[in-house]
């Protein structure tokens, strides 16, 4: 099955073979898109799609019958799917008049016939029809050998480099960007130097060259590379049971112990991804944007537009370039640009030109410095990498962005408000900053106050000093509570009809496998309860693929629990083995939601405060056993989600769910024994190169966080989250077309609170602008030219940063050779640059906070 989409100069008829359900369409030269009526040209704007689908959805549309033309309206509350369709769809639905006098609505009839037509044989999502094909061809070899060598090969490279340069400063890291780029010269290359010889396997021929490399073998070798770019988590727990200035203990750096571990959480999340499938991968509606940014970069490569394809672009300029060839120019202006900002012109990064006029002025540096400040500069970078920092301009939908920001935005003056009121006596730190301080303002010192095992000694304690946050840092772990709150329930007012048909379709599949397990006979039995979503084309498509068993997934998640109990047991960890249970109890609770608001908006709420805080009410005191609590409870649900998006890259793409299976199996175990490797080789030379990470994080949560605690306030966030979900929820039902109520999500601005310490508005406001141009400009009236490039854009100049960065890291800074300059050097002036801004200073010998032995 293919489509060819070839367009020439104005009078030339534009064709399309296409197959929709195993029956061919071909579109003559009568729907050639100069043919329009004007009526329907407006209609390309209103729905957001461009006239070569609408072409294609017109065809389709026409054999639809009025009884036929089903729109289901689950996207009412989706700020994804344009308000404009909303308005006419209700119009259709609720039109009486309509089925009596159809003669009379013929225009919108036609509309509602082709918006049924894109929502059944395309996607609903104008940013999914960019990228995605809504064809393909089952044909075209996947799982062959030569992708199978290439993505084990670069998932060992990338699993390499990320874990031998984690623990360095400056630090370095490789996404699956880089082996995507690297893999299409070297895929294109074997194509022509490997001869076709190969063997047959249970009637499968495999050649070392099946033919010409295509955007399928392409894409799994992304996905390899992608699992296995993360380090285990618990090798950072590793580092501080094993180095002496933490706690000594060196019968961590058995092998066996971090492989069991390490293997563990590696492996636990493609149990629960495995069963969130219904959830978070079938629904249309979960679009998972950091996935459009993989697949355009695919489509780049693999791309077949000819070079003559005109696309109109802003100030009346008309686009022929190619995408792989917009790429090319994108990629390489982005690697040359980044030496500026990352290694000749580092004050282009922080571009706090305000503090500059008054580098010792404290509050000038608070309010606008880029460094240790609140960030408030309305040109506050000229740097890409950080400007995407906090989410992708590009690919994130504008509302995602915008939301961001106005949640940083209006929690800056509650930072402010605390810190000039000395809240918390945090006039007396800095006022933006993740770290903890001691009572005479000096970082907080954490083995002053635990034994030789990692355990809370309550006198040392009380002879130091307890640990105080900054304003920031208040307003974090409070908006972190308020954040888990908002989310359940955000899930439970807005996405309760599609988690309950999830469950539901979870527990007749349960129901169907015990049937067919105790009688074989039964194996043919089918339910309608079984089947997907079938208005989705992607779903009916990839029916043409083995799904994989939920019992694979089980089976895999027993053997990673059973792993994990049998490392903690084992060894003298003073954690309870039932800590894994703990990670996919809190998994549970959260992953559908958490992955539900990902989806749609590409912002993901991670669990690694509350696991902590639950770990330290659990096990108060006892370090190690808090970081097992964090890892396992942070690491299960991430892991899930990260793995949830690359089923739905695999499903994008049409890639069978069984080779996706096994090509996130085997590099996730290859870069596991890759990574404990690496920290083997290291662990001996750690005090050379272990640049003290703060990973005891904020052990001591559960004591100060908790009720009686100095910072108990901040338990006001989770009753605060539920309160604002539920005014928002209220306001939507009240006025249900208000486009500004219709477009603020609680939950993502509550994320963009967590901006802070040490992130700034430097890192969110920069991306406002730049998401308005792409989203609410290009995208409006240059649907072709942005459907064509937008993604590209972000995937060039991501890989332009990467390999810029690589080679900058490579070539000059691991040889601490740097140009010493004012452009340089501004950055590290003052008080914003050295972090001593604060409002308050002590006198001699005094100290703030509770007496010396009134601690709490």
């Amino acid at each position: 099955m293919s489509m060819t989409n070839e367009k020439s100069e104005a009078k030339e008829p534009i064709t399309f073979a296409s197959t929709v359900d195993g029956e061919k369409i071909k579109l003559s030269n009568s729907d050639s898109a100069e043919q329009l009526p004007d009526s329907l040209k407006e209609t390309t704007h209103a729905f957001n799609v461009t006239e070569s689908d609408l072409l294609e959805a017109r065809h389709l549309a026409s054999r639809f019958t009025l009884d036929e033309t089903i729109l289901h309206h689950q996207h009412s509350r989706d700020p994804n799917f344009p308000m404009e369709v909303i308005n006419r769809i209700d119009q259709f639905i609720n039109n009486a008049d309509l089925v009596a006098n159809p003669q009379k609505y013929e225009h919108l009839i036609e509309e509602m016939k082709i918006q049924a037509a894109l929502i059944t044989n395309n996607s609903p999502y104008a940013e999914v029809r960019a990228v995605v094909d809504n064809h393909d061809d089952p044909n075209l070899p996947v799982s062959t050998i030569r992708a199978w060598a290439m993505g084990i090969f670069f998932a060992c490279c990338i699993s390499f480099i990320n874990s031998f340069f984690d623990i360095r400063l400056p630090t370095i890291y490789v996404t699956a960007t880089v082996p995507q780029l690297l893999a299409y010269p070297v895929g294109k290359f074997l194509e022509r130097v490997l001869p076709d010889k190969g063997f047959t396997l249970f009637g499968v021929r495999h050649s070392l060259n099946p033919g010409p490399f295509n955007k399928k073998e392409h894409m799994l070798i992304t996905i390899m590379s992608n699992v296995a770019k993360s380090t285990p988590y618990t090798n950072y727990i590793v580092w501080i049971q094993v180095l002496p200035q933490f706690f000594d203990q060196a019968w961590a750096n058995n092998v066996a112990y971090q492989i069991l571990i390490a293997l563990s959480t590696n492996f636990i999340g493609y149990g629960m991804a495995g069963l969130c499938r219904r959830f978070l991968v079938y629904p249309s509606f979960c679009v998972w944007p950091g996935s459009l940014v993989t697949i355009a970069l695919n489509s780049a490569f693999h791309d077949k537009s000819t070079e003559d394809e005109k696309t109109d672009g802003p100030f009346k300029t008309r686009w022929t370039m190619s995408r792989m060839r917009y790429f090319c120019w994108a990629f390489g202006l982005m690697f040359a640009y980044f030496w500026l900002p990352n290694y000749v012109f580092a004050a282009l990064s922080y571009f706090s030109w305000m503090t500059w006029i008054s580098p010792d002025n404290p509050d000038l540096a608070n309010i606008t410095g880029g460094s240790t400040g609140l960030g408030l500069n309305p040109v506050p970078t000229f740097d890409w990498n950080i400007l995407s920092m906090t989410l992708d301009p590009l690919m994130a939908p504008f509302f995602s962005t915008f939301n961001l920001f106005l949640g940083a935005f209006f929690s800056m003056f509650v930072i402010i408000g605390m810190y000039y009121a000395n809240t918390f006596n945090t006039a007396y730190l800095p006022i933006n900053s993740n770290k903890s301080w001691d009572h005479f303002g000096q970082r907080y010192n954490v083995t002053a106050i635990i034994d030789e095992n990692g355990i809370f000694d309550a006198e040392k304690y009380q002879a130091y000093s307890p640990p105080f946050l900054t304003a920031a840092n208040v307003v974090v772990y409070m908006m972190f509570f308020a954040l888990y709150s908002s989310t359940v329930t955000y899930a439970a007012l807005y996405h309760r009809l599609e988690i309950m048909l999830g469950l539901r379709d979870l527990w007749c599949k349960a129901k169907l496998g015990m049937r067919k397990w105790r009688n074989k006979n039964a194996t043919s039995e089918k339910t309608d309860e079984e089947d997907v979503d079938l208005l989705d084309v992607h779903n009916r498509l990839m029916r043409a693929y083995p799904e994989v068993p939920e019992w694979w997934y089980m089976i895999l998640l027993a053997i990673a629990i059973a792993l994990g109990m049998t490392g903690i047991a084992a060894w003298p960890t003073n954690t309870t083995p039932f800590v894994v249970l703990y990670g996919i109890a809190l998994c549970l609770v959260f992953v559908v939601p958490i992955g539900i608001i990902a989806a749609m908006t590409g912002v993901e709420v991670t669990l690694n405060v509350i696991a902590e805080f639950i770990g330290g009410v659990w096990v108060e005191g006892n370090a190690i056993a808090m970081c097992f609590f964090k890892s396992y409870g942070y690491v299960t649900c991430a892991h899930a989600l990260s793995f949830s998006s690359d089923l739905k890259l695999a499903h994008y793409l049409k890639i069978s769910p069984r080779f996706t299976f096994w090509a996130q199996m085997v590099p996730t175990l290859i870069s596991t024994f890759t990574s404990v490797a690496v920290l083997q080789y290291q662990l001996p030379r750690g005090e050379h190169v272990f640049h003290g990470s703060y990973l005891l994080g904020h052990g001591w949560s559960a004591k100060d966080l908790g009720i009686g605690g100095q910072y108990a306030v901040t338990l006001l966030g989770f009753p605060f989250g539920v309160v604002v979900v539920v005014a928002f929820w209220y306001l939507n039902k009240k006025w249900p077309k208000s486009a500004i109520i219709r477009n603020a999500h609680p939950v993502v601005m509550m994320s963009g609170a967590l901006s802070w310490a040490p992130y700034n508005l430097a890192y969110i406001w920069p991306a406002v602008p730049v998401a308005a141009f792409s989203w609410l400009y290009l995208k409006k009236r240059y649907l072709a030219f942005w459907s064509k490039y937008n993604y590209v854009t972000s995937a060039a100049f991501s890989c332009g940063i990467a390999i810029s960065g690589i080679v900058i890291f490579f070539a000059l800074q691991i040889w601490d050779i740097s140009p010493h300059w004012w452009g340089n050097d501004v950055m590290s002036a003052g008080c914003d640059g050295n972090g001593n801004c604060v409002l308050k200073t002590l006198p001699e010998g005094e100290y703030f906070g509770p007496r010396i032995g009134e601690f709490s």
